[in-house]
């Protein structure tokens, strides 16, 4: 079975309500894999990819924390199967005795691997059947967005509510959204007022 490298390569809305894009690109290729995930999800993916740091840990901070205490580490993350347009994936913990695999969602599994800074791999197979090509301009990358142009989806992405807000109606936004866990709506609003400076 040939394995597949991957990388994060950013987050965007999804056409369906409440969900979003995933996408995973080849490192060594021009293929891009997207995954449909919930918001809470993105939001546990994002949170590290964005630098933001929360009041209270999340659950995936917390299996960081667990394995830290118990002397584990998660060397890899492994899509090892697509079925019916759901991904599995698995977790490769690794002790000083024992290499243990984990089933687990394919989201939980890419939130965990990006505290670890873990590679993520696919077979060449799973690319076969669902990866695709994308243009450059067709989604940003993760992290913040350093063009003029809002990305596709933009008014989804609440870009354009923006435009009329000044800098204190945006810091409070912030502060709330920040408040109510809502990291990735915090993460756009932050992009607009470092824009702004």
């Amino acid at each position: 079975m040939t394995r597949v490298e991957l990388d994060i390569y950013g987050i965007a809305p999804s056409q369906i309500k409440g969900s979003y894009s995933l996408i995973l690109s080849e490192t060594n290729g021009d293929r891009k894999l997207p995954i449909i995930v919930g918001q809470f999800e993105a939001q546990a993916i994002a949170i590290p990819l964005e630098g933001i740091n929360t009041e209270r840990p999340l659950t995936h901070d917390l299996f960081v924390v667990l394995g830290k205490k118990l002397n584990f580490t998660v060397s890899e993350v492994f899509i090892h199967q697509l079925k019916e347009g759901v991904f599995y994936a698995s977790l490769i913990c690794e002790t000083m005795e024992e290499k243990i695999t984990i089933d687990c969602r394919t989201s939980d599994a890419i939130a965990i691997a990006v505290r670890y800074n873990c590679p993520i791999f696919t077979t060449e197979d799973i690319m076969d059947q669902a990866g695709i090509v994308l243009e450059e301009s067709e989604l940003e990358k993760p992290g913040r967005d350093k063009s003029d142009e809002p990305p596709v989806g933009a008014e989804k992405n609440l870009v354009n509510k923006f435009k009329g807000k000044s800098i204190d109606e945006l810091e409070q936004m912030l502060d709330e959204a920040l408040r109510n866990e809502d990291y990735l709506k915090a993460a756009q609003i932050r992009d607009e007022i470092d824009k702004r400076k």
